[in-house]
């Protein structure tokens, strides 16, 4: 995990979709976050030492982006163990991260690792980098110097993804250099990941200047990062002030998380 001092810094922007601002002054404590998404073998140590079952599995299907189709589809065996269903395999991916989570898997990992989800305010502060009022954590230009700084989609989604960056799909953690100076890699791009919070469109309009944790209750639980789908005709995940929601029993397979921990 990477310590993070905490401190002042301005949350969101006046620039995206509504739900994105207004930019509000927050002050964090100290904290510590996961230096890379959950991996498919950290994961797979926690079901061997608790047997959870996970939702998708539960369920019996999740949410594919099949690229040859162009879009999504529900397939049956969808899970974390096979990310694009029954004939698939995490068999060599192990360093890539844990897919098909759900909001409450999420939750458990953590809790089982004596760790907890990010807030979202701990995931921005950690993505920005210490740049106040950047575009995205490295700065306001997408490649400086030509240089792909994250896992997402070039190209017009979903009809094609060009791979310029290398990838096209999850790539494995660590693929790209941390994303910043603190040292957290691939908080942008290759796969959304789970916060805390519960989605409040205008949450940020009263949010606490302390340690926000969001709305007390909700219907969907908040995503930040982005992932390897996120272009510039969709969704621009990417940006540090993005953010995304759904119901906490999804998960798809652009869709996993990764830890805090108290100072």
């Amino acid at each position: 995990m990477v310590r993070l001092d905490g401190g002042e810094f301005l949350m969101g922007t006046d620039k995206g979709f509504p739900f994105e601002g207004p930019v509000h002054r927050v002050t964090l404590d100290p904290y510590w976050l996961d230096e890379t998404e959950v991996t498919n073998a950290e994961f797979a140590e926690f079901v061997e030492a608790t047997g959870h079952v996970t939702t998708a599995e539960e369920i019996g299907n999740s949410g594919v982006f099949k690229p040859a189709m162009h879009g999504w589809d529900l397939v049956e065996g969808a899970d974390w163990r096979h990310p694009e269903g029954p004939a698939s395999s995490i068999e060599g991916r192990e360093n890539h991260p844990v897919v098909h989570m759900s909001w409450e898997d999420a939750n458990s990992y953590c809790d089982w690792a004596g760790k907890r989800l990010p807030t979202e305010a701990e995931f921005e502060f950690a993505a920005r980098g210490g740049r106040e009022g950047a575009e995205y954590a490295w700065g306001d230009e997408f490649n400086p110097k030509g240089e792909f700084r994250a896992n997402t989609w070039q190209g017009v989604f979903p009809e094609i993804d060009q791979q310029k960056d290398g990838y096209g799909g999850v790539a494995a953690v660590k693929s790209f250099p941390p994303n910043n100076e603190y040292g957290i890699y691939d908080i942008t791009g290759n796969v959304w990941e789970w916060v805390h919070d519960w989605f409040g469109a205008n949450y940020y309009a009263s949010s606490p200047t302390h340690d926000p944790q969001g709305p007390k209750d909700g219907t969907e639980k908040v995503q930040r990062g982005g992932s390897w789908l996120c272009s510039s005709n969709y969704c621009q995940g990417y940006r540090v002030a993005a953010r995304m929601k759904t119901d906490p029993t999804s998960g798809l397979n652009n869709l996993g998380f990764r830890c805090a921990a108290d100072d």
